[in-house]
């Protein structure tokens, strides 16, 4: 009885011995040449989970490089902000490259002027420095149908962009001003994330797209070249010899997750709204 007790306090000793071994190797190693790849693909419409995954690798001292992967048109100010912030904090810390897939414009392009290195597909939809705001009017269908609003408000300018009439020429004005100043923004973080003059920035910051070989003729990004170009190039720039061990979130199918997080977004696009937007929508 004893000696199979020594025996199974060796068989645990042995295993306790090799689970650390693989828990250090994982997360320590400098050896273990780690590139982090991020995925952001379609509408920007939530910050969460893309500033999670962005501080979980600038966290891991395994994790020697960020690449992040756009294919974007863009979308709503607030988080595309959020995550330029995350990405400029990020690139303080490890080299952060962007890689631009069919489409990196407007909010798209937001988030990727802070990288370190930006990289681009010959055939890249890029640009679009500008913002939209987009307000239905479905007054001429509610008379057709013989529907009226009655709206009870406690300031002049509360239902302003309401979908149930028209815009006045002072809340034109009103607005233009938010789009502008919000335009202003987008300018200025091109101009600090790339480091470019702000006026050389101003010049081509009227909505306009560039493919990517335009875009590189204009300094918008850095160099041409595919996703894995963009990984290696991340693996170079911090000393990683050979093909980098490249690591991303697993995506699991969840049924609770897309009802919690996909549905309501949906469900409130079916409602009219005032939405300030970094997107590119022709």
């Amino acid at each position: 009885m004893k000696k199979f007790c020594l025996i199974l306090t060796g068989l645990l000793l042995i295993l306790l011995l090799m689970s650390l071994a693989i828990v250090m190797f994982d997360t320590t190693i400098p050896l273990a040449g780690k590139v982090a790849l991020i995925r952001v693909e379609g509408p920007i419409l939530d910050a969460d989970s893309v500033v999670e995954e962005i501080k979980e690798h600038s966290q891991n001292a395994s994790v020697k490089a960020i690449v992040l992967r756009i294919d974007s048109p863009g979308g709503a100010v607030v988080p595309s902000q959020e995550i330029y912030e995350e990405i400029k904090n990020a690139a303080v810390k490890k080299k952060v490259i962007a890689s631009m897939g069919s489409m990196a414009a407007s909010g798209g392009y937001y988030i990727a002027s802070p990288a370190s290195r930006i990289v681009a597909n010959p055939g890249t939809i890029t640009g679009s420095i500008g913002v939209i705001l987009e307000i239905p009017n479905v007054e001429g269908l509610m008379n057709k149908i013989g529907v009226t609003s009655q709206v009870i408000k406690s300031g002049k300018h509360k239902d302003i962009g309401s979908a149930f009439r028209g815009i006045k020429e002072e809340e034109k004005e009103i607005l233009q001003g938010v789009m502008d100043n919000v335009h202003a923004q987008f300018i200025e973080a091109v101009s600090v994330g790339r480091k470019m003059d702000i006026e050389n920035v101003r010049k081509i910051s009227d909505g306009r797209i560039f493919t990517g070989e335009q875009a590189l003729e204009q300094g918008l990004v850095d160099e041409l070249g595919t996703l894995e170009d963009a990984i290696l190039l991340a693996a170079e720039m911090v000393g990683i010899k050979g093909k980098p061990v490249v690591v991303k979130k697993e995506d699991r199918f969840s049924l609770f997750k897309m009802l919690e997080n996909k549905l309501p977004g949906n469900m409130m696009d079916l409602f009219p709204q005032v939405k300030l937007k970094y997107i590119y929508s022709p």
